[in-house]
This record gives structure tokens, sequence and C-alpha cells, in this order.
């Protein structure tokens, strides 16, 4: 849990090894995307100088170094992370039109986050280039299923393994996009 044995303690809470508990592994990879990125490596680099990361503050009257995963992802004190999300991965979503004003909204939200230490031009960039690569995956995902399912119908597909869920290659591309927007390889 977010308070390692009950201890409801938030300093144990706000390191970001905690969140690795439930938010690591094959089916969803953001533990491993922000422990490679420059934030991961950032923290895993400065997480024992208590000057760097005084867990003992607020996350509000925070001046670390780099963000812990609670710095950007529980603004607001609590676990709700879909009430800022602007990735929309699941059914080709990742292709949806970005105009809409309640993602404006959310994206005006995460550009107010990462300002805490870069400018809003350098934010809404880099939010940018990561939509663009989203984007991007979700079409190479389409397209490659397409020749999958074309190779299926014209009868030179084998059948699925017994042992593959039948979504086993969408784990890959959300890697891709959590990687992305973790600023790191996936």
């Amino acid at each position: 849990t977010c308070h390692q044995r009950h201890q409801f303690n938030p300093v144990v809470a706000g390191k970001s090894e905690q969140c690795k508990a439930c938010h690591w592994g094959k089916d969803h990879r953001d533990w491993e995307a922000y422990d490679i990125s420059i934030h991961g490596v950032v923290y895993q680099t400065n997480k024992w100088d208590p000057t760097q990361f005084d867990m003992t503050k607020k996350l509000s009257d925070a001046d670390y170094v780099g963000p812990t995963c609670q710095y950007c992802h529980l603004r607001g004190g609590h676990h709700n992370v879909q009430r800022l999300s602007t990735v929309y991965t699941s059914m080709g979503m990742s292709n949806a039109d970005r105009g809409a004003p309640l993602w404006k909204e959310k994206r005006d939200t995460w550009v107010s986050v990462c300002d805490d230490c870069h400018s809003p031009r350098f934010a809404r960039e880099n939010l940018q280039a990561m939509d663009e690569a989203c984007k991007d995956a979700g079409l190479k995902y389409t397209e490659t299923f397409k020749i999958a399912e074309n190779l299926q119908l014209d009868g030179m597909g084998e059948p699925m393994p017994k042992d593959l869920h039948p979504d086993w290659a969408g784990e890959h591309v959300w890697s891709l996009k959590i990687g992305a927007y973790h600023d790191g390889p996936g």
C-alpha cells in the first residue's frame, strides 16, 4: 500500500518506491518508465540526501531537486490520477481530438505541475512531443494489428497461443506510451 504496513506515515508514502508495489510489471510499466527517466535518475541518485529530498515536508512546501511520483501525480493529496489524465490509450483513443475543452483544462493543469521546475513553454512543447509519440505508437500498433488480422483472414496466420491473452501486444504499446510521458525510452 502507499502507507507501508499501515504506518500511515507521509514520510514513507512520499517516496517513489511506495508506488512500485502496484505500478510495475509487464501489464503497466509505470515504475520502470519513471526509474529510467531523467526524473527517476535524479531521484535515485539523490534520495539519500535529506537536503535534496526532505520527505517530512508537504509536497506543496517541498523544493526537491527532482520530482517523485507523488510530486506530480498526487497533487491534491489523493490517488485519483484519472482526474488529470490526458492520455487515452484504449480502443484507438490515442488518436482522439485533443481540442476538447476538458482535455485542454487537464493539459493546462499538467503544464502548471511541470512549471514548478520548467518554463510553461518547455512543458507544453515536451507534452506535445510526447502526445505525438503516443499517436505514432497507436498508429503503428493499428497498422501491425491489421497485417496480422489480414494474415489470419487469409488463412495464413497461426492460432493465438493458449498462454497469451488477446491483447498481449497492447502491453507493449502501453509501455511505449508510459515511457514517452515519463520522458524515457520506456
